[in-house]
């Protein structure tokens, strides 16, 4: 299986990967947890360019080229052999963030930003993709205070200091694109509780996929975190 999360900065989704991660090899599903943009060698480097908000002259199409610059190499040495395995790989971020955030926030036209995927991930699609629906002004409250406690860095919030409109039409992006494909969303009220978060990521991976999650506080870390992997 393919899995992926999305959402807003301050989201959530974080929080919730390895938990899920965890769940699925609790119930048989090898897993591999990995991230977009930066969890190759060569996407580390990249990451640090895209992230840095010294970088505030980048224009638009130098960001989308980027980001498939490192998407290419991440399927290249990272879910495609862990998919052609028999491995679960959870994802977090891939293409839809691109749509969102490239197209819907920047305005880059969808018919080059599906070329790019067309060329990149040629017709790899997630399996289930867990939107982690918040308001914008909640989700950069949120990683305000994660920045302010340490828990992110300074170093990689180019995208926090974007005006609350292009997180406004990020929002609206992600949305438009769960009502389009309802079979592959699965949109998640990231405003309730952590536990209530995961429950209700559990029931509805339960009923879209047709499996039986059960979860166990036995063994909670058995996944295998990619090396490129920091959080």
């Amino acid at each position: 299986m393919f899995i992926t999360l999305e959402g807003i900065e301050g989201s959530g989704k974080t929080t919730q990967l390895k938990r899920l991660a965890s769940l699925l090899c609790q119930n048989g599903y090898p897993t591999v947890v990995t991230r977009e943009p930066g969890d190759t060698a060569i996407g580390r480097a990249i990451r640090t360019i895209l992230l840095n908000p010294e970088n505030n002259e980048m224009s638009d199409l130098c960001e989308l080229f980027l980001y498939g610059a490192d998407r290419a190499q991440h399927l290249s040495e990272v879910v495609i052999p862990a998919l052609s395995s028999g491995k679960t790989v959870v994802c977090d971020r891939f293409i839809d963030a691109t749509t969102v955030y490239q197209g819907a926030a920047r305005g880059i036209s969808k018919e080059l930003i599906d070329i790019v995927h067309s060329v990149v991930a040629k017709d790899l699609r997630p399996d289930l993709t867990i939107l982690f629906d918040l308001d914008p002004e909640t989700g950069l409250a949120r990683t305000e205070k994660a920045l302010a406690d340490g828990a992110r860095s300074f170093d990689e919030s180019r995208f926090e200091r974007e005006a609350l409109e292009f997180h406004r039409r990020v929002r609206k992006g992600y949305l438009a694109l769960a009502a389009a494909e309802r079979d592959r969303f699965l949109v998640i009220d990231a405003g309730k509780t952590p536990e209530q978060v995961f429950n209700a990521i559990v029931s509805g991976m339960n009923k879209r996929l047709g499996i039986d999650l059960v979860e166990s506080h036995s063994d909670p870390y058995t996944f295998k975190m990619h090396p490129g992997n920091r959080g």
